[in-house]
């Protein structure tokens, strides 16, 4: 909300990382909280993965991450790389060359699972290919992937195996001096990652990547990735996300947005705020949201619209939003812009005329902070 004074009862004290870089993306210190997604197409399939990769973009992806599992794919790394508008982690499991092609394709990050990805020395020859290519690296430890000899020391996946899995291999990357990674301890068990994660957000000051793992669909995976990733944001931990959702890897895009907003950590595109609608209403709430939903995308500035039905907390709403709609009698609503009263409007106009308002407020917003900029300079 562009014109809300901040409420320090609404900030986060995020947890002290040290920050590294995935291409030109700072993660971790004082860096926004950075959303990624991970294509599933063929990799090999150079332009329909570069398309999906665009898309994620466009949606507000700051990272994406690409399966490498062949040598085939490697190769099509190179002009994934060379074409995408982000910059690209490499997702290595098994075959540790896989990395190593990686970074000479060019991938910002390599993704190695220390599960599986083989003994000391082959790791130390991802770090090598790493350091040599200015590539980052995350360790991404899974408790679906555990080491063979920590399940058999705890008898199941647990906080305390993933956080010794963690820092075991911490302990490799720093032996060899190589202090450019990240770290996540993904389980698709709510519960167990975030005690995880708490334990390993106590445990070093890498950058954490937040994700709860193979979360499920779109509306189960949304909310238990909401209820997950939510809780250890709320306490400070985390420095990149990824909602893991079986859908349209753009949905995992708006997902984190939409989770990074929720508690004031991004601000980015339209925040709509709308009732559920109920027999008071003066025009039909959820058609219309779904309409404007659509019809804001294009929009990046951040800004907040209230469509509310009726006047009962309608008119408290827009006092708050940038621009609203509350509805009224005799197929009419009034119009709020900037908190303020501004005009009634007829229902059968609404959509067209508020998109023009909120479209009309973002450049309003743009242009003052363009100003403000070239003051500054």
């Amino acid at each position: 909300m562009s014109h809300n004074p901040i409420r320090p009862w609404r900030n986060i004290d995020r947890r002290k990382s040290r920050q590294i870089h995935v291409g030109p993306v700072a993660v971790g210190g004082d860096a926004p909280i950075s959303v990624q997604s991970m294509t599933n197409t063929l990799t090999t399939d150079v332009a329909a993965t570069i398309d999906q990769i665009q898309r994620c973009a466009d949606a507000g992806a700051d990272i994406i991450r690409v399966s490498v599992p062949d040598e085939a794919s490697s190769r099509a790394l190179r002009e994934i790389v060379r074409e995408s508008p982000i910059p690209i982690v490499a997702d290595i499991h098994f075959h540790y060359k896989r990395a190593i092609e990686s970074a000479e394709a060019g991938a910002a990050c390599l993704r190695i699972n220390p599960g599986n990805i083989g003994d000391e020395k082959r790791v130390q020859e991802v770090i090598k290919a790493a350091r040599d290519h200015d590539c980052s690296i995350r360790i991404g430890v899974n408790a679906g992937s555990l080491e063979r000899d920590l399940l058999e020391k705890y008898g199941e996946p647990c906080p305390e195996a993933m956080i010794e899995s963690g820092l075991d291999h911490i302990r490799i990357l720093e032996d060899n001096d190589f202090f450019n990674f990240k770290i996540s301890c993904k389980a698709s068990d709510v519960f167990l990652a975030a005690a995880a994660y708490q334990g390993l957000a106590e445990a070093t000051d890498a950058p954490i990547h937040l994700g709860i793992t193979e979360a499920g669909g779109l509306m189960s995976g949304t909310i238990k990735s909401a209820i997950g990733l939510g809780s250890l944001l709320w306490m400070g931990i985390g420095d990149t996300i990824r909602v893991s959702l079986s859908a349209d890897p753009v949905e995992e895009v708006k997902v984190g947005f939409e989770i990074l907003k929720s508690l004031g950590l991004r601000h980015r595109g339209v925040n709509i705020i709308s009732c559920p609608s109920c027999a008071r209403q003066g025009f039909d709430v959820i058609k219309t949201v779904e309409i404007l939903e659509r019809r804001l995308e294009h929009i990046k500035t951040p800004m907040s619209l209230s469509i509310i039905g009726c006047v009962v907390n309608g008119p408290g709403e827009a006092l708050m939003t940038d621009v609203g709609f509350t509805g009224g009698g005799a197929g009419s609503g009034m119009v709020y812009l900037a908190g303020a009263q501004s005009h009634k409007l007829s229902n059968d106009g609404m959509i067209e005329h508020i998109v023009e308002q909120v479209e009309r407020k973002a450049a309003e917003i743009e242009a003052t902070r363009a100003a403000e900029v070239q003051a500054a300079e």
